[in-house]
């Protein structure tokens, strides 16, 4: 047994190791709000405890305490692995289920110090999308997922492992949930307050889940709108600039999209250890701090017609301030900067330099919500200005036109509707969602990069069939992801384990799985793979202001679908779900529900994936179909079609001069 193996059986350790040592070689999350009182402190440091052997309380109760004050948040620093983690070949883990082995791979890869944003407070991306809130939780999951038998369920509460339960082999092996709030005590110091103390986190999306696979996962979905949006506007992607932000906390994707998409780029990143890290992962071409320098060699590739991304190491404001005052011509404008998370990290204002702004949001934390207001009253001045003289600009779901709204910024409609669209709302939703087509991902837990190359052929060829017959309204996003295929592996779009993504329909996303296990049966994969998707999806994630916003019916704002979503996934085969209060816009805004499900060449596997996999996406088909989406329509009308057992409750259509003149 190696000295990894046993650490993971050890679980939470006997004797304390060493006190850690602050690495201030990675990146860390900022010091959170002071939020507790004393009391509530004394409450905190007493639930951190109930990990713990009484024999070691005197002294952590110090030192977690230590950690609250600085912190604003008990990670039990101590706890922290010594060894490193990565994403390892399945092979690896003590197990006796396979399962179990396949989610340690994803849980170690979402901690990855290349994958994570804030590794040692266990942050994935997002300025607050955790993994688990505390080291004793990462120790005690694995421990339990290590002896966990294919009779029984792992129970997540936000984080922390309630425990292994009695089940089925049929059963999920892992239920998570995460920050599930009572409505009434869902405001954002509520969600601060009962992180603090320990009862609660924001899982993000695919962090709190495990479906994590870095940058990538976002880079596809980002190319197919950046390719989308130039189509939209008529024009050819060559010679086109897309001006953006955020290379940190929602993953860095914009770059490289924006190359293999074929446009000009430049993301605005203010924190340089972010901007580095990008930049060595050859995320992005050129860094550049000069305003001046950088538009010089921004006009140069836009004359050669190149397709080559630049990063600004400065404020976004700064960037779009001095473009709308040189009167430069702007094609595609957006911001991925974390404003989910606008007073603890995922907004930096302008005015401010990096370490005044981490300063002032624990030290002031209303003067610095009142400089982040102030800075996107400014930001969107400046972009107005911009779309004023034709650029198209949209909101790509981070919370931007709901946090200027909030700072009085001019971004809304007479009528009170957001001046911008959503990029779901006018580009990915009756593009792609409303059809079928979503982020699905798979992951080789072989950590063999020839395994992945041969999932990318086998997918590959499985596409191709599939297009010779393919309707004309869903041709050109079939041949759009064939291309991605294609250019995957040249794209270089691995950080950390050997995953890929691909935006497919269901009919897509069951041929190819099924093409996967049969290929693990035969030897061709050499262990099994992990499919999952992003919540941003047709069906797992209810969000007015993203992935439903594309939802007129008046549902927008219900959560039906993401919650239906999670209980059909997990009794029709998957072999984990997931269910979270949150995701790219925040918490509060949205309700996300995630599935993983575990190929190992079975037949039982063939099975659980056509069951699965059908009702993951047509469950927001359906929904999306009853909302009167014309795509969706016809998509639904296409799978009762292709399976007879589906029936679904078709709308019928009113004849708006009717409606009209009632009232």
């Amino acid at each position: 047994m190696t000295s990894f193996q046993e650490a993971i059986l050890q679980g939470i350790p006997t004797n304390l190791p060493a006190k850690y040592q602050h690495d201030t070689t990675i990146s860390h999350a900022p010091k959170r709000k002071e939020i507790l009182n004393a009391d509530e402190k004394k409450l905190a440091v007493r639930n951190a405890l109930r990990y713990f052997n009484p024999i070691h309380h005197e002294m952590l109760a110090k030192e977690f305490a230590k950690e609250l004050n600085d912190y604003g948040r008990i990670y039990m620093y101590r706890f922290m692995p010594t060894y490193e983690m990565y994403a390892r070949p399945i092979d690896e883990y003590p197990a006796k289920c396979r399962q179990a082995a396949a989610i340690m791979h994803m849980i170690q890869n979402n901690l990855d110090k290349k994958v994570a944003q804030h590794p040692h407070e266990l942050i994935t991306y997002g300025g607050n999308g955790a993994v688990f809130q505390n080291w004793a939780q990462y120790l005690l999951s694995m421990q339990y997922l290590a002896n966990m038998t294919d009779e029984q369920t792992l129970v997540m509460y936000s984080g922390h492992p309630m425990g292994l339960f009695p089940s089925h082999k049929n059963a999920p092996r892992v239920v998570v949930s995460n920050g599930m709030m009572i409505p009434n005590y869902s405001k954002q110091d509520d969600w601060e307050r009962f992180n603090a103390l320990g009862v609660t986190q924001y899982g993000q999306m695919t962090a709190g889940s495990y479906m994590y696979i870095g940058p990538q996962g976002i880079v596809h979905g980002t190319t197919i709108t950046v390719m989308n949006a130039c189509r939209k506007i008529g024009k050819d992607a060559a010679g086109r600039l897309f001006i953006t932000a955020g290379l940190g906390g929602m993953s860095g994707a914009q770059p490289k999209a924006g190359n293999i998409a074929g446009v000009v780029s430049i993301t605005a990143e203010i924190n340089p250890a972010a901007t580095q890290k990008r930049y060595q992962q050859q995320w992005v071409d050129e860094v550049e701090d000069n305003l001046d320098i950088l538009m010089q060699k921004v006009e140069e590739a836009r004359s050669k017609k190149t397709a080559r991304s630049f990063a600004y190491q400065g404020n976004i404001v700064e960037l779009w301030e001095y473009i709308a005052r040189k009167n430069i011509q702007v094609d595609l404008g957006s911001d991925q900067t974390s404003l989910h998370n606008p007073w603890a990290g995922g907004y930096y204002p302008v005015g401010l330099s990096f370490e005044e702004s981490n300063k002032m949001m624990v030290e002031n934390p209303t003067l610095f919500k009142t400089k982040v207001q102030e800075s996107l009253r400014r930001h969107v001045k400046a972009i107005n200005q911009l779309t004023d003289r034709g650029m198209y600009f949209f909101d790509y779901g981070n919370a931007f036109l709901l946090e200027s709204s909030r700072a009085g910024a001019d971004i809304l409609n007479a009528d009170g509707s957001f001046r911008y669209p959503s990029y779901v709302q006018d580009i990915m939703g009756p593009m792609c969602f409303d059809y079928g087509f979503g982020p699905f991902r798979w992951v080789c837990t072989s950590a063999k990069e020839e395994d992945l190359d041969t999932s990318d052929r086998i997918a590959m060829d499985v596409l191709n069939s599939i297009a010779q017959t393919v309707s004309a309204d869903i041709k050109q996003q079939m041949y759009d992801n064939i291309q991605w295929i294609k250019g995957a592996k040249q794209n270089k779009l691995v950080v950390g384990s050997q995953a890929r993504i691909l935006y497919a329909d269901a009919e897509g996303r069951i041929k190819i799985a099924l093409a996967f296990n049969e290929a693990i049966k035969k030897g061709k994969i050499t262990a099994p793979i992990v499919l999952g998707r992003d919540h941003h999806d047709v069906s797992g994630t209810d969000s007015p202001f993203r992935e439903t916003s594309n939802i007129y019916d008046g549902s927008a704002f219900t959560a039906d679908m993401a919650i239906q979503n999670v209980i059909g996934d997990a009794f029709r085969g998957a072999t984990w779900v997931s269910i979270h209060n949150g995701g790219g816009v925040g918490w509060g805004e949205v309700i996300n529900g995630g599935f993983g499900l575990v190929l190992d060449g079975s037949e039982e596997a063939d099975k659980r994936l056509e069951m699965m996999l059908h009702w993951d996406v047509n469950n927001g088909i359906s929904r999306r179909s009853w909302a009167r989406n014309e795509g969706a329509i016809a998509a639904i009308k296409r799978a009762m079609d292709k399976n007879k057992q589906l029936k679904v409750t078709l709308p019928n259509m009113v004849n708006d001069n009717l409606i009209d003149n009632l009232f």
